[in-house]
Parts: structure tokens; sequence; C-alpha cells
């Protein structure tokens, strides 16, 4: 079966790439949100309002069987299983009004792949055109996607019957060029499916895919932030004195850094109009915010109330954002930063890394998961994501390290990795970063201010912290002064430690043994 084609789907109504107007109007008709004040269109996913990562799978089959390093995050199905899905989506969605939107990912021409996305949602469909890439009116006459993406979550699977582990399921047909997703309606899984596809697609071409934001400062110098949802990707990077390459995913070609995607998937949770401004512009009409309270009579949206999830999100396009780099690109990253959001609110908010240590963080990938953020994670939890985007990685994680180290050498990157989690305690006794200091530590680091600063070796942890930093007092960069019990911090610190070791035993074999010794003293 072509990828070309509605993927064999022989809809009653469809309507090819509407406009924003039009797809807000057909959801509101059909009765899948409302519009909030300031225009925004506001939709609730039901029981699932994060990621499904136990129900994605690939499909086995042809040379990506072969490529993809398969575990517990990359779980195999069999084409027969995937077939089966697909038929029974076909038959639902057959007959029915559906929806189409072709973009791309890329927006490097030379490493563009060109999409469809079948919806049976007409919000489903506002997403997609609001968050991939957009061809130009004239180029969607004769458009021939790469990639079909099928979105029918009104389909449940029964595991039973179908071999899935839910009645979610999400599969990947590398070889085919097909995404089915059925059993839920968080649109996330859309977005994430094509960022998985393209991490494996990518590096085919020499290009490094990367879940980070970047932005450019007015001299032309490119930041890149990596880090889980929630860490701070997309907040940090919309930075009113620099200007937006994109929020979440990007890749590193010979000709510099360019966004996969053209829009911004942005948690609002206790959003705020001072903390962050651009985020909350943003929220107007043609955006897609999903799992918010919102008052039915006044329309007013509750940024506070997390009692539908607390990983609510707006959807909206890169021109939202003021300052926006319209063609998506940049020259090479001069400044990397790897955000942590530390549960056990011990390290330090900021440290600088050579390149063996951004070598030996990038695998290490240690972060918090966010409350919400996936289906049954109700606490933060510290973990230790690979390349700080192991759900999305199809090839094994010292293929992308290896990458990142040679352009880090290659260009000269300056490395740092910031805490923005909690200090003062771990969570529930501390209190998270405050949010101007660390948009002062990163801006000190992406305009060279800490380039010249003393350091100190953290005796745990093997960091050289900055001893002071512009707009920043000096007793927050030592973490150990802010916990009122030092011993406590010490006995957590270690505690930490011994996490960063055990998880690296998996990699000490792989990567020099200057890169294994710059981890934490785990006694």
């Amino acid at each position: 079966m072509p990828a070309g084609d509605l993927a064999g789907i022989d809809p009653g109504t469809i309507h090819r790439n509407p406009t924003v107007s039009e797809l807000v109007e057909h959801a509101i008709r059909r009765g899948e949100g409302l519009l909030a004040v300031g225009g925004a269109l506001v939709t609730e996913t039901g029981s699932r309002t994060g990621r499904s990562p136990s129900d994605r799978f690939f499909v086995s089959h042809g040379e990506s069987r072969k490529q993809i390093a398969w575990g517990d995050v990359n779980v195999p199905v069999e084409p027969q299983v995937f077939d089966r899905l697909l038929d029974r989506a076909r038959a639902y969605l057959g007959g029915r009004e559906i929806f189409v939107i072709d973009g791309y990912i890329g927006a490097d021409p030379a490493h563009a792949v060109k999409l469809r996305v079948v919806c049976e949602l007409a919000w489903h469909a506002l997403f997609g055109l609001q968050l991939f890439r957009r061809p130009r009116r004239d180029e969607l006459a004769d458009f021939e996607p790469q990639f079909t993406v099928v979105s029918a979550p009104g389909l449940n699977a029964v595991p039973e019957r179908d071999g899935t582990n839910s009645e979610a399921f999400i599969g990947i047909d590398l070889e085919r060029k097909q995404v089915l997703i059925c059993g839920t309606r968080y649109a996330g899984e859309m977005k994430k499916s094509m960022f998985t596809s393209a991490n494996y697609l990518m590096p085919q071409q020499g290009v490094l895919p990367m879940h980070c934001s970047a932005n450019v400062g007015d001299g032309g110098d490119v930041a890149l932030f990596f880090g889980l949802s929630g860490t701070g990707k997309t907040t940090l990077s919309a930075d009113p004195d620099r200007r937006l390459i994109g929020d979440d995913e990007h890749g590193w070609s010979d000709d510099g850094i360019f966004n996969f995607e053209g829009g911004c998937y942005a948690k609002c949770i206790n959003l705020s109009q001072e903390k962050e401004p651009q985020i909350w512009s943003a929220i107007r009409f043609g955006s897609v915010v999903e799992n918010v309270v919102t008052d039915p009579e006044t329309r007013i949206i509750d940024y506070a109330d997390a009692s539908l999830t607390e990983n609510t999100r707006v959807a909206y396009p890169l021109e939202y954002i003021p300052r926006f780099v319209p063609e998506g690109r940049g020259g090479h990253a001069n400044t990397i930063v790897f955000l942590a959001a530390d549960a056990f609110g011990v390290l330090p908010p900021i440290s600088r890394l050579g390149p063996d240590g951004a070598m030996y963080h990038f695998l290490s990938g240690f972060t918090a998961k966010l409350a919400g953020t996936e289906a049954g994670v109700d606490e933060p939890q510290a973990t230790f994501s690979t390349c700080f985007g192991a759900p999305f990685l199809p090839l094994s994680p010292e293929r992308y390290a290896t990458m990142l180290g040679e352009r880090i050498e290659r260009h000269g990157s300056r490395v740092f990795l910031v805490n923005t989690g909690w200090t003062g305690g771990p969570h529930g006794v501390g209190r998270r970063m405050d949010l101007a200091h660390t948009r002062a530590m990163v801006k000190a680091a992406t305009s060279g201010a800490l380039d010249h600063v003393e350091t100190r070796r953290h005796p745990i942890f093997n960091l050289d912290v900055p001893v002071e930093c512009p707009g920043v007092p000096k007793e927050i960069l030592d973490p150990q002064s802010t916990w009122s019990d030092k011993e406590a911090y010490e006995i957590q610190a270690r505690e930490l430690a011994r996490m960063f070791a055990e998880n690296f035993e998996g990699f000490v074999d792989l990567v020099p043994p200057e890169v294994a010794k710059m981890g934490p003293a785990a006694d």
C-alpha cells in the first residue's frame, strides 16, 4: 500500500488541508471543544492525558529490524498485528468525516520528510497543522507524502484479540513509513511518533536528531536546551532577548541547527503572564489548549487547576512567538544546556562541563518525570533518560552520543548542566528553583559571562560550579548551603551519586575511560 494515499481509507466526507479557521469551526460544530477567552480552542483528551509508552510498538521487519535497539523501550510487534489493526482502522474510518493535513518534518530542505496526517478529529488536525511544518499552498496540489500518520482515537484495540497491552495502540512502521494511533485522544502521540521516526531516519543522512529547544542571539550565537518534558526547554528557550528557532525537536547537520517542527507544544500548568509572557500571549485564536479547566460560562481558563492533569498543554505555531526564526534554521551550537529537574534537590543549579563531562551527562540524561507527563506518573520520579530522550531513540544511544561529541569538539561548543528542579531539600520539603534565577544563569551561560568565572569542584558530583553568576545570590550556587540539615544533604547527594554510578554501568565499556571518570563519587 503506497504511503501517498489515505492509507486505504474510503471516507464519507474528507477535508483536505483546511485553514485554521475552518478547523476551529469544524471542532466547535462537532462538539470537540469550546473557545476560551482570547479565542483558543479548549479540548479534553479523556482518561489518557499523557503519552502511553507501554502501548507504543515498532513493526519488526526489514532493515529497521536489524537497526533498532530492542528492549524495554523499543518493543517489537509483528507486521500482521499492525496490519490487522490498520484494517480495523480503515473499516472504522470508512464512510466517516475525516480531516487530512499535509506537512513535513525538518526546516532544512535537504533533509525534510513529507508527511500526511489523517485524523478522525478536527482538533487533532488543527494540532497537526500548528505543530508540523507547513508547505506553501501552491505545493499542496501535487504533494506526495513520504510518511503517513493515521489517528483514530475512537477505535479501541482489544488486547485479547489484537495482541496489544491495552485499548490504546501506537504502532510505527519504519519500512512502510506509517504510523497508526488508536484508543487515545492525547495529541502528543502524533508529534512524538514522528519525532521517534525522525530519530531513525536522520542519522542515515548524517544528521544528529535532538530532543532539545534552540534559540539564537542577535549576534547569531545558537543555544540548545536538552531536557525531558517539564524541565524547562520551552520556557527557557522562549527568551524575549533571543530569537526562537524551536522548542522541542531539532537536527544538527553539517550546515548547522534546524527545527523539525513548525510549532510549539508547551506545558501550561500554573502558567502566568508575569513568568512566561511569550507562552501566555501565544494562547489565542488558532492555539489548541488541552485538559485545562475552563469556566463554561465565562470561558476563563484556570491554569492553576490540575484536577484533570498536571500535564496541561497548549499547541501553537512558531509565528505566535515574537522574534521567531521563520526559516527555522541557525548556525552551529555555541552553547549547550542540559536541563535536569532534580527531585532530590542536591544538584548545583548550574555547572560547567568539559567535553568528557558533557558526554557523561548526555548519556546519563538525569532528570525527573514530572506528574502527569506520562500515564500513571502522579508524583515526580527520579529517572535517567539516555540523551535526554530515551523514549524516542530507536537506535543505540552511543550512536547519538558519538555524533554529539564529535560536534562539540568540532565547533567548540560550551556545555552546562542546569538544575531546574528543587533546592533546599527534596520534592515535598524544598522548593522549586526560582525561574528568574534560572533565567539569569542561562543568560550568563549563553552570553559567555561564565567563560572565565572561577569555579569550585563539587566533592560528590565532580562538577565545576561557578562561585558567582550575574543576577544570582552566591549562596544559591552552593546547593548544600540551601539545606538546613547539612548532613541530610550529604546523605541524599551520595544516594543520587550511587544512582548515577549504577545507571552508567551499562556504558562503561562503550566510552573512553576519561568519560566514565567524570561521574559522581558514590563512596
